[in-house]
């Protein structure tokens, strides 16, 4: 006697719903019929729905409904984790990122993360930075600091190339039409290209400042060449690491 074939969509989702439990576990609760989602969706979209079941549950006052949505999702959760420790997927339902790399999680949240941009923005990059280099090289003294259009132009760069690797979300609306959380993320990506930015300038200041510091410890003297070129070698020295920066990090 040949075993019975089981169809590949009923063993995908008896098998994401064997690693999340089921109505016949301990505590008698299916986490996918409280939060009313298929075992097989990703979960973005477990997520999304357990936060809306669990706004409702809150504004309508119903404790139990709320508490049992928390248990739901907790369960999901585990079963998150268990898959991550096996390396298990299940069709689209995968291990969530934020706990797969859960352990990879950079150091400093606000510090570049390593995000190569396409040869035709690198070369963009780059031309803004000859550009404005050569700017200060003829003009020498200009009344317009190059330094500040360089800064704005590369934090417009920056702030794009955040937009494109932005994890995509799916737009909530208040019951006025208003997109919710639009602004918040735009003033993050602001802030963001902001920081990345006036950090090279930062760097490159101390930098410069430090040699001199250690030329005129060590020879006593600071050399005219140094001295005398402060803003083309400080913007010089910027504009490199901009480029690197909005070609090679984010």
């Amino acid at each position: 006697m040949f075993p019975r074939a089981i169809p590949q969509n009923r063993r995908i989702v008896l098998a994401a719903a064997s690693a999340a439990g089921s109505s016949n576990s301990d505590s008698g609760l299916n986490p996918y019929e409280v939060l009313g989602v298929n075992p097989i969706e990703g979960f973005d979209m477990v997520k999304a729905a357990y936060k809306k079941k669990h706004k409702e549950a809150v504004s309508n006052g119903d404790e139990e409904a709320a508490a049992r949505l928390e248990k739901a999702y907790d369960k999901l959760m585990m079963a998150q984790l268990t898959n991550r420790k096996k390396g298990l997927t299940f069709g689209s339902f995968k291990v969530s990122k934020d706990i797969k790399y859960a352990d990879k999680q950079p150091i400093v949240p606000w510090g570049p993360r390593f995000t190569k941009s396409s040869v035709q923005d690198m070369r963009i990059n780059l031309a803004i930075s000859a550009v404005f280099v050569a700017w200060l090289v003829i003009v020498r003294n200009a009344d317009y600091k190059p330094l500040q259009f360089l800064s704005f132009a590369f934090v417009y760069r920056i702030f794009e190339k955040l937009k494109t690797f932005e994890k995509p979300v799916t737009p909530t609306y208040t019951e006025d039409g208003e997109e919710v959380g639009k602004g918040l993320q735009m003033g993050k990506r602001l802030l963001r290209a902001l920081g990345l930015v006036f950090g090279c300038i930062a760097v490159a200041s101390l930098a410069y400042t430090g040699s001199l510091n250690v030329i005129e410890y060590m020879a006593s003297y600071v050399p005219a060449i140094l001295y005398n070129n402060q803003e083309l070698i400080i913007t010089s020295v910027t504009a490199v690491m901009l480029y690197i920066m909005a070609s090679y990090y984010r």
